[in-house]
């Protein structure tokens, strides 16, 4: 009797823009990063792969590192995965690095934590060039106002004020450990804002419906107070519209130390 082909487990960091497709989780239009990545998977590897990633994102939302696992019977060097799969992927979505991992590794349940970034336009002109890559405001910010804000969010809380309706997480409570709030100025008045945010997880749409709290508190529209206001009304109508997914970046998961994952790649650093 014939035994099964041993195989491996194989994690793969990914980057990619996602204005052209309809999020991370496959569909059966096949317009996703997910329908992408194992259809090029396939045509490299002549089988048929199938991915679990670190954490799905929604439609124009773009990738900087996520991670995905998944198992295979081939033995191959991790450039050779990398060479391989990009010879077959467009050229918005790249794979960054690929690594072997043990049995026991799982691209979301191991991850102990997710990071994402909002890079914003404040001008007077709407984004050109970086259309699609950065949210947009032509009212002028205050930043510490915002920052004060955003301390009411921090620490373990029920974000159902927060939450999409299409939501399938099973609980609102989640643990908001970060946001830091910077800005970078420009020529004639703009400016460009990076939010950065720090969750053990994240809720359906709840980084872009703090988003358009923020941006109250920043414009002067609300009181950094009535931040807090929202989060206690455990209701969604309670908060401010869903902004733009357009400046809206997964940074990637965070893993423990011994799973020895790069923390990092080249597409970081391009972001300001």
């Amino acid at each position: 009797m014939s035994q099964p082909p041993r195989t491996v487990r194989l994690a793969l960091g990914i980057s990619y823009n996602g204005q052209g497709y309809a999020g991370w989780q496959s569909q059966p239009s096949g317009r996703t990063v997910q329908d992408r990545l194992e259809a090029a998977l396939q045509e490299f590897t002549t089988t048929p792969v199938q991915t679990v990633c670190a954490g799905r994102t929604d439609a124009g939302v773009h990738g900087l590192m996520q991670v995905v696992h998944f198992d295979t019977p081939l033995d191959r060097q991790p450039f050779a995965w990398v060479r391989g799969t990009n010879a077959f992927l467009p050229p918005d979505i790249a794979v960054q690095w690929a690594q072997t991992v043990p049995d026991s590794f799982h691209a979301r349940a191991s991850a102990t934590g997710r990071r994402y970034v909002y890079v914003l336009l404040e001008s007077p002109v709407r984004p050109s060039v970086e259309a699609g890559r950065v949210g947009w405001v032509f009212r002028p910010l205050d930043g510490e106002a915002m920052r004060e804000g955003a301390t009411h969010l921090i620490g373990e809380h029920d974000f159902t004020s927060f939450r999409a309706s299409a939501c399938q997480a099973r609980t609102p409570v989640k643990h908001l450990r970060r946001i830091e709030i910077g800005a970078r100025g420009g020529p004639g008045g703009t400016r460009y804002w990076r939010f950065e945010f720090e969750a053990d997880a994240f809720l359906h749409h709840m980084i872009r419906n703090l988003m358009g709290c923020l941006l109250l508190v920043g414009q002067g529209l609300k009181p950094a107070s009535w931040m807090a206001e929202v989060l206690a009304a455990r209701d969604r109508d309670a908060a401010a519209p869903t902004f733009s997914p357009d400046g809206l970046y997964f940074l990637g998961p965070i893993y423990a130390p011994h799973w020895e994952l790069p923390e990092r790649t080249a597409a970081y650093d391009w972001l300001p």
